[in-house]
């Protein structure tokens, strides 16, 4: 057969015929392949890796490249993706666990390495939301690995490390903060050598001995704060693995800061704990970095080195590090013990803003993982990843608030779930004015869950162990009922008055022009979230309950014919766009126009359908259910509550633009959480993984009934950009929306309720959290108050994937609530 001098022979036994494989035999004889419909057969992606980027002549794409795995149940092939395809994986539309149709490749040759070489992906078709190859393959990773024949050699080929030669190791696909791939090395190491501790030296000593020639004598200190991780890589670093990450370190003369550097953070990140004991030798010392974050230390009650810190090179010298297992530690040796500054929930109205605690409490919400953008960072651009937490710990009606960024502990950030205790290190108090206060991260925060605790040195707190008792006293039954997985989720709520000061401020709101609004959606990346405010005026508001409709209509991807994915979410503008207004507004003779729907053909990708039998009419049966009900809506929308301003017929005939995007989604509501769909909802509320494990296709993602909301339409200022927005109100006291909202009463009037955020007063009642007709249809009667109103609109902005795309109003200002300072 021609494919013994193709392509390699690895998997013996089993059948050579597989698209792959005759892909990668025609590939030698043309630059650049192009496979028909009929030819290309749907292959799985089983996994998405990122990467730093290669400097490469000309403009830079992408400040990163993506390599990506598929199959086709023979074989896998990890494949380049082409940059010009990077905004798939920015929208996470190619994803893992989806099937596509690669009908564009060519095979890439580097031409500075002898036997190296890689399929580099330039043209994809989707086909359906989820995979229907990988159900068949019980672990894809058991698949050999298609390697073009001469190259199996290349220890590129078959590690896990990426294509481009020139980088050494993956990023985590969001953020940069996370160890991601096989180089990072947990567990405990080799049996302890023995340690000749006569001559050891005390940290008070290095002071002295900093800019003198001296020899370092050996030292024995313990690990009494960890901070996450920083990646600093950039184009042009001449170093393979540029990580830091820096401790504090404490001996019975006080404590220091002690920095690991480069490739010893993926050897010993993961063994050098909090409470762990170091035997340090080739150190060297070096004046600290002045502007860097500190953990706040005053509970230890011990003395600072501050002018130093004790930095562990992979060379030049090369530090000798020995993290000494427990059970070798001797009392004799004098090491302090971690000390805690627990914190109860009664008792942090006292703290003041940015003191430091530690927490211990009972999660009864947890809010869906969300990026935002670093704010001032030069290319490459980073993301950090976070979430909201809600907890108890049975000194105060009223939970910890917890913002939680990413601490470089994915498999416990990613496990958060509602009924787990969770304890949270270095926490920095915020105090919100008009709200209650709540607690984000700081860098030395690290976080554990109930199955992380077992060893941990605060386990003999007398506040953890009060907790614990008073967990005891508790039903899962009852707490159950007060829990919450996922959703939109925000805070601290907006302050009263609207403010814009002539510099910018933290927590100030940016007030931009709506056509500055349409940039930020199509710049939007998946679940990256802002808060933008714009001006203008409401002209229109229906109130539904019905989760916006999303197109699945097929979409070819190239690398000829790149085009932002947003670009076809956003209504085309002058007579084309007037004529699609003029239609939705026959449509409807009394009722907002088509708020609902999008105004284009989708991005999403579009996937073939290959089941078969039972599968098949599942899949049919679900997609007949989507159609009833999106006929339903289309029925009762026509006679929903609605109201327009008197001027807006005329207006929207004059609009240059209409951005269609706002609605709600159903992952932009919470679900209550249970023990039998825990997986699901885990799943459901963290990000894409990056991976594909049999355990993601187990579940169907959770369904959630989309609770009554008003869709509005809001007019730019100078009248020639509207925009749609959805407003869910808080209607139950039990909403995790409603924890810190100021409760003040009002009378429920359109503009009220959309100053507020809450309908008054809060159902505290068992039940769906519903309007009924009377109500939501009182509560539009009154948007006659807002003909000609100027106001100032908060809006939520999400991007959840694909074309999902998430605009929320926060909060509606009156021009009179506005303070310029």
């Amino acid at each position: 057969m021609e494919s013994s001098s193709c392509c390699s022979s690895m998997a013996a036994g089993l059948p050579q015929e597989s698209f792959l494989q005759r892909t990668l035999e025609r590939l030698p004889s043309t630059q650049s392949l192009k496979l028909t419909a009929e030819e290309a057969a749907p292959v799985a992606v089983v996994a998405v890796q990122r990467y730093l980027s290669e400097p490469t002549e000309g403009q830079q794409l992408d400040s990163y490249s993506y390599d990506v795995t598929i199959t086709d149940g023979v074989w896998r092939a990890k494949c380049f993706l082409h940059p010009s395809l990077n905004h798939l994986v920015h929208r996470n539309t190619l994803r893992t666990g989806t099937d596509v149709s690669v009908r564009q490749c060519s095979f890439v040759y580097n031409e500075r390495r002898l036997g190296h070489g890689y399929i580099c992906v330039e043209k994809v078709e989707g086909s359906a939301e989820t995979s229907t190859l990988l159900p068949r393959i019980n672990n894809p990773s058991s698949l050999p690995m298609l390697v073009k024949h001469g190259m199996e050699r290349s220890a590129v080929l078959q590690s896990d490390v990426p294509l481009q030669v020139s980088r050494k190791h993956y990023l985590s696909l969001w953020n940069n903060d996370d160890p991601e791939g096989d180089m990072w090395i947990s567990g405990s190491a080799s049996p302890d050598p023995v340690l000749d501790v006569s001559k050891v030296t005390l940290l008070s000593s290095l002071e002295s001995s900093f800019r003198v020639s001296w020899k370092p004598l050996p030292l024995l200190v313990k690990i009494i704060h960890k901070s996450r991780l920083r990646y600093y890589g950039k184009f042009g670093l001449k170093i393979d693995y540029p990580y830091q990450t820096y401790f504090e370190v404490a001996d019975q003369s006080g404590t220091m800061s002690l920095v690991l550097w480069n490739e010893l953070c993926p050897e010993y990140y993961l063994r050098m704990n909090v409470g762990a004991v170091l035997y340090l030798q080739n150190y060297t010392l070096k004046q600290s970095y002045s502007n860097r974050s500190r953990p706040q230390m005053d509970h230890h009650r011990m003395k600072h080195f501050t002018s130093i810190e004790i930095c562990l090179n992979p060379r030049n010298p090369a530090a000798d590090i020995t993290v000494v297992s427990p059970k070798s530690v001797l009392p004799q040796w004098g090491l302090p013990e971690v000390s805690y500054q627990f914190t109860t929930r009664s008792e942090l109205e006292k703290i003041s803003n940015g003191s430091a605690c530690d927490v211990i409490g009972l999660v009864t919400f947890v809010g869906r993982v969300e990026r935002v953008r670093s704010k001032g960072s030069k290319a490459p651009e980073k993301y950090w990843t976070y979430r909201w937490v809600h907890s108890v710990d049975g000194t105060s009606d009223r939970p910890f608030i917890l913002e939680l960024f990413s601490s470089s502990q994915p498999e416990i950030f990613n496990q958060i779930c509602p009924m787990t205790y969770l304890v949270c290190t270095q926490m920095r108090v915020c105090q919100a004015e008009g709200s209650l206060p709540y607690l984000t991260s700081s860098c030395e925060t690290e976080i554990f869950i109930t199955g992380y605790h077992k060893g941990q040195p605060y386990v003999s707190d007398p506040r953890v162990k009060s907790f614990i008792q008073w967990t005891k006293t508790l039903k899962d039954n009852v707490v159950l009922q007060k829990t919450a997985v996922g959703g939109h989720y925000c805070y601290p709520p907006p302050p009263r008055r609207f403010s814009q000061s002539a510099t910018y401020t933290s927590g100030q709101v940016p007030l931009v022009a709506v056509s500055d609004l349409k940039r930020e959606l199509e710049s939007l990346q998946y679940r990256e979230h802002k808060k933008l405010a714009i001006q203008g005026e409401i002209t229109a508001i229906r109130y539904t309950n019905y989760p916006k409709k999303v197109s699945n209509e097929p979409k070819n991807y190239s690398s000829d014919t790149h085009k932002d994915p947003a670009d076809c979410l956003m209504s085309p503008s002058s007579d084309r766009s007037k004529a699609n207004t003029r239609k939705r507004t026959n449509q409807f003779s009394k009722a907002v126009p088509s708020l609902n729907c999008a105004s284009t053909p989708a991005k999403r990708l579009k996937y073939k359908n290959t089941k078969e039998g039972e599968e098949q009419e599942e899949e049919e049966s679900a997609s007949a259910y989507e159609e009833v009900q999106h006929e339903q809506q289309e029925c009762q929308d026509s006679a929903a509550p609605s109201w327009e301003s008197s001027s807006w017929s005329k207006q929207r005939e004059e609009i240059s633009e209409h951005l269609h995007h706002g609605g709600l989604h159903q992952d932009s509501v919470s679900r209550r959480f249970t023990f039998d769909e825990k997986s699901t909802l885990l799943r459901w509320s963290n990000l894409q993984p990056t991976r594909w494990t049999p355990q993601a296709a187990a579940d169907a993602p959770p369904h959630t009934p989309c609770p009554g909301h008003y869709q509005l339409t809001i007019l730019g200022i100078n009248k020639q950009i509207a925009v749609d927005a959805a407003f869910l109100p808080v209607v139950r006291s039990d909403d995790p929306r409603a924890v810190g909202l100021s409760r003040d009463p009002h009378d429920n009037s359109m503009l009220s309720c959309l100053s507020s955020g809450f309908l008054c007063p809060l159902d505290s009642t068992a039940g769906d959290g519903e309007l009924t007709p009377w109500e939501s249809e009182e509560i539009v009667a009154t948007a006659r108050g807002l003909e000609n109103t100027h106001v100032v609109c908060v809006l939520e902005l999400c991007q959840l994937g694909g074309d999902k795309v998430e605009i929320l109003i926060d909060k509606v200002y009156k021009v009179m609530d506005v303070t310029l300072d």
